[in-house]
C-alpha cells in the first residue's frame, strides 16, 4: 500500500471521543506482544487516553485517513511525562525551556495502519514546534512498543521503570531523551 502523504493537523475538543477510541484500539492490539491483559485493561483511560490539557495547548495532532483518524500524539510545554487527565485536578504546570526539556506525548496509530508512517510524521512535526517553543531537549515515557519509533529519530533510553496503574498494577516504560540543538531530525 503507498503512504499517503501525512499532514498532522491539531486535535479540537470534538476529536476527543475518536481519539479515545483509537487509543483503545492502538493499545489492545499493539501492545498485546508487550503487555499482559490485565496490564491493557488498567492502562486504558489511566496511563493511556486523553490529555485534555495538550488539546487545549493546541500541541496535540491527529492524522486522518478518509476523515477518520489513524494516528495521534503530542508534545508538551508541562511537567506531566505521561498519563491521561483522568486523576489530574488544576493545570499541569509549566516547565522552562532554558533548563528542563519538552516531553513527547501520548502516541497511538490504529493497527492498520502501523508502520506506514502515521507515527514518523507527527513525530516530525512535534520537533518542529518543539524547537519553535524554544526547547533544546526532549524526554519521552516511552512505551515498549514505541520504543523502537523513538529509537528511529535518536531518542537514547535513559532508564527502565515502571508506572503505577490502579489495582497495584504496574506497566515497564522507557525513560528516553534527545538534545534538539540544531532543529528536529528528519523522519527516518
Amino acid at each position: 500500500m503507498r503512504r499517503p502523504p501525512w499532514i498532522p493537523r491539531h486535535a479540537l475538543e470534538g476529536d476527543i471521543a475518536a481519539i479515545e477510541a483509537l487509543i483503545s484500539r492502538s493499545v489492545r492490539a499493539l501492545h498485546r506482544p508487550f503487555y499482559s491483559e490485565l496490564q491493557i485493561d488498567a492502562s486504558i483511560g489511566t496511563v493511556f487516553g486523553v490529555d485534555r490539557q495538550l488539546i487545549e495547548d493546541r500541541s496535540y495532532f491527529v492524522v486522518e485517513h478518509g476523515g477518520a483518524p489513524v494516528g495521534c500524539g503530542g508534545w508538551s510545554r508541562r511537567a506531566s511525562l505521561c498519563g491521561s487527565d483522568t486523576f489530574r485536578t488544576g493545570k499541569d504546570p509549566l516547565v522552562d525551556p532554558r533548563t528542563e526539556p519538552a516531553r513527547v506525548r501520548a502516541f497511538f496509530v490504529d493497527p492498520s495502519w502501523v508502520r506506514m508512517g502515521v507515527g514518523s510524521a507527527i513525530l516530525a512535526r512535534c520537533e518542529l514546534e518543539i524547537v519553535r517553543a524554544g526547547f533544546h531537549r526532549v524526554i519521552i515515557m516511552a512505551t515498549l512498543p514505541g520504543e523502537a519509533l523513538y529509537a528511529s529519530f535518536g531518542y537514547q533510553a535513559v532508564e527502565r521503570c515502571e508506572v503505577g496503574m490502579p489495582g497495584g498494577l504496574t506497566l515497564a516504560v522507557v525513560r528516553m531523551e534527545k538534545e534538539i540543538l540544531g532543529g528536529p531530525v528528519q523522519a527516518p
